[in-house]
């Protein structure tokens, strides 16, 4: 399990850095785990951020301190998972895009109803669904207890990075990172 302090960075380099890390969630279900394969950074500076303007109820996480949960609802129907960056006061965190599933496939199967392995954890929410990842985990350490990020299982990787998708303002800002052909990523 990472410490504390790995998560103390300015976002850019964390989701840098958590890609070849693997997440992992043991739920009442079982355990699954993925290499993280994908990230976006978002920061307070930035228009695309739940964090640019203000704090608010949804948003009071991304300014607490590094290394818990931001988890929110998007487009009415999905959940997606986030991990706090910088220093406590600044708004920032990291989307978890994609992942290469590792542990307690089957179990990613029958939650995401859907056979293909790459069809698993290929998107934010699909990951979510796929991890038994909910709204309950809004706000927990990512440095102890049953949802947890481990030191990188892959190295020797390159990282490509360009613009952030699915979005609708500073769609330029180059702060998507992935693995270079890796064939679980989102796009």
């Amino acid at each position: 399990m990472l410490p504390k302090s790995f998560f103390d960075q300015k976002v850019e380099e964390l989701a840098n850095a958590l890609l070849g890390c693997e997440l992992v969630h043991e739920s009442p279900a079982g355990m699954t785990s993925g290499i993280i394969v994908e990230t976006e950074s978002y920061h307070e500076t930035d228009e695309a951020s739940h964090s640019y303007g203000n704090r608010s109820a949804r948003n009071e996480v991304m300014f607490g301190p590094p290394g818990h949960t931001y988890i929110y609802f998007t487009y009415g129907m999905h959940w997606c998972f986030n991990v706090v960056a910088e220093q406590e006061g600044i708004g920032a965190g990291v989307l978890i895009r994609a992942l290469e599933p590792k542990q307690g496939i089957e179990l990613m199967r029958e939650r995401r109803r859907k056979d293909n392995i790459r069809d698993l954890c290929n998107g934010p929410a699909k990951l979510v669904q796929a991890m038994g990842i909910t709204k309950a985990d809004y706000g927990k350490p990512l440095y102890q207890g049953n949802l947890y990020i481990t030191q990188p299982k892959i190295n020797n990787f390159e990282v490509s990075f360009g613009p952030r998708i699915g979005i609708s303002k500073a769609k330029e800002k180059p702060w998507r990172f992935w693995i270079k052909d890796n064939q679980f990523t989102s796009r």
